[in-house]
Formats: structure tokens, sequence, C-alpha cells
């Protein structure tokens, strides 16, 4: 196992150099072509020349590659690859420091992962069981045509009749019968509040979660069912066990693989932030920080967001391989 997870770190960390290496290129080139993203500092103000020049100099944006298509940059990218690796992710073009932005953004995003998960996991695992134990049963077909339907609604449309339709009187009614002060209320809130973060992230999370339990619920029963059809259970059968203790410990935990690879993935997604939920609910998260990154051409913050999202992917998807053995004992890495 220890070699294995040192191999695993090797590949991380060649992945992750590969990762910002591209980044940089694509960045580089959209630079080269669309012109200098220092002018986006200025905003609608007309900058003289010498203003431009300290807004390049600010940012690393005065090497003459850059006026160079098909110049890969090598320079700055060697500089930026020394920055990072002492802890220095650079500032946006509001001089904001990076780290600082991530540190205030990624609680909310972490908040709306833990919501979203608890309430994928509790259905996908409860209704995929049911379906995967009585397979071919009324209570199989409707958890099967029930995810269909849930597939079948775009959470955005979701979101917006809860926060444009719903949220109105369950608010009011929240108001009279719990008071003002009390936590309902803020549950039901119609935008994200920065004094109650957690009971204002309550709803949109489970809401995101119902919207993306249908293809989860899927994937436990499928697992399951490959379970419920292998030899160890059927040796644990023969042996007189309690179908309570074959399910549990036979076909539950030998089907966990998949869906501990479902968690870490979602994990990575949702430091990412969910671009729609926290733009519908005005939620300050690590998606919305990207998306605005993105439109105002800062180049440094999305630079920065993009290597820290990357390694944190990284290091979620080694954690995953190892959860692996830990799970199934017929996996053997060594």
């Amino acid at each position: 196992m220890g070699r294995y997870i040192l191999r695993r770190v090797a590949q991380a960390v060649g992945m992750l150099f590969l990762v910002m290496f591209v980044l940089h290129l694509l960045t580089t080139l959209a630079i080269q072509l669309n012109g200098n993203p220092a002018l986006a500092f200025f905003g609608d103000k007309i900058p003289s020349p010498a203003q431009v020049a300290a807004v390049e100099q600010r940012f690393g944006l005065d090497d003459p590659c850059y006026d160079q298509p098909g110049n890969p940059c090598l320079g700055p990218f060697a500089e930026r690859l020394g920055q990072y690796a002492q802890g220095d992710l650079g500032t946006n073009l509001r001089g904001r420091e990076v780290t600082d932005i991530v540190a205030s953004a990624a609680p909310n995003t972490l908040r709306l992962f833990v919501m979203v998960t608890i309430t994928w996991l509790v259905l996908g695992m409860v209704l995929g069981s049911v379906a995967a134990r009585w397979r071919g049963s009324p209570s199989d077909h409707g958890i099967r045509l029930t995810s269909v339907l849930i597939d079948a609604l775009p959470v955005f449309v979701l979101l917006l009749v809860y926060k444009e339709i719903v949220t109105v009187p369950l608010s009011g009614w929240a108001k009279e019968t719990f008071g003002e002060d009390s936590w309902p209320p803020y549950w039901f809130k119609p935008s994200f509040d920065p004094e109650h973060p957690w009971a204002t992230v309550a709803v949109p999370g489970i809401l995101l979660g119902l919207a993306g339990s249908a293809a989860f619920i899927r994937l436990v029963r499928a697992s399951q069912l490959e379970s419920y059809g292998g030899d160890h259970v059927r040796t644990a059968r023969s042996k007189g066990l309690n179908e309570g203790r074959v399910v549990v410990h036979h076909v539950v935990r030998n089907s966990s693989i998949p869906v501990v690879t479902a968690v870490g993935l979602t994990f990575a997604e949702a430091l990412s932030g969910a671009v729609i939920t926290e733009g519908i609910m005005n939620i300050y998260g690590m998606g919305g920080v990207l998306w605005d990154a993105v439109q105002s051409s800062d180049v440094g913050l999305v630079l920065g967001i993009v290597t820290i999202l990357t390694a944190v992917t990284v290091v979620v998807m080694i954690v995953v391989d190892i959860a692996y053995a830990a799970l199934d004992p017929r996996i053997r890495y060594e």
C-alpha cells in the first residue's frame, strides 16, 4: 500500500503540473488573441499608456511574449510556479489576495456541499437499496420512475420555482408561526444571508441534492444488484447468516465503491461551486467567484482558483483510491 500511495502522489504531482501548464497556455493564447486584460482594471475609463504599463507590471503582464501570438511564455509560467510554491497565489484586479477570496468563498460552497451530500446519500442509499432488495416489485418500478422524473426536471427550473413562488408564502408562514427571530424564517429566505449561512443554504442544498439523487439512486441499485448475485452473498446465506447481516456486511459494503467514488467527485465538483445554484440564490461561493473572474477577464484570479481546485481534486481522488481497499478486501494494490 505504501508504494501505491507514493506512486499515486507522484502521478498527482505530474497531473497537477500538466493541468497548470495547459491552463497557462490557454490563458496566454487568449491574452495574445483578445488583447490586454490589464484594461479590465480601469473599467469604462480610458487609461494613459503609463497607467496601463503600471498595471501590467503589477500583475505580471508586461512580458513581451504576450504580444507575440503562439509564444508559450515559459518565463512567466516558471515565475508563477515559483510564487505558487511559496504559497503566493497572487491578487485579483482589485489587489485583493486570491487566498483571502478563496478563504471567504469556500466555506459557503462547502456548506452547500454538506447539505447536498446528506440529501442524496440518504435518498440514494435508502431508495436504491429498497429497489435492489425488492427487484421487479411495484416499489422498484416506482422508485425508478421517480428517478427518471427527477432527472427530467432541470435544477434551475426547480430553484426558480422555489425562489419566485414558494419562498414568499413559506417565509410568511414561518414568521407567523415561529416568530421573526427564530430559525425557520431563514430556512425559506429567497437569498443567501451571510449572518445565517447554514440556515439559508439548507433548502437550496436539499433541492440540489434532490436533483442530483436520481443518478445516484440508479447507481446504488445497479451496484447492489451485482452484489446480490455474487458468490460471497450465496456463501454467506448458505452459512445461515440472517438476511439483515448479509445485506449490511456483504451487499452494502461490497457495493460501496461506486458510492465512495460519487462522493469524491461530488466533493471536487462542489468546491468549484454549483454555479447555477449559487447564482440564483445569491450565494457567495467558489462557483460565483470563478464565474465573475472569467467575465471580468481577471486572469490572476482564474489561474489561482483553478489551480486550487485542481490540487483539491487530485487529493480527493487519492483518498478515494485508498478508501477502496478498506471497503473491498478483494482489492489489492501491491
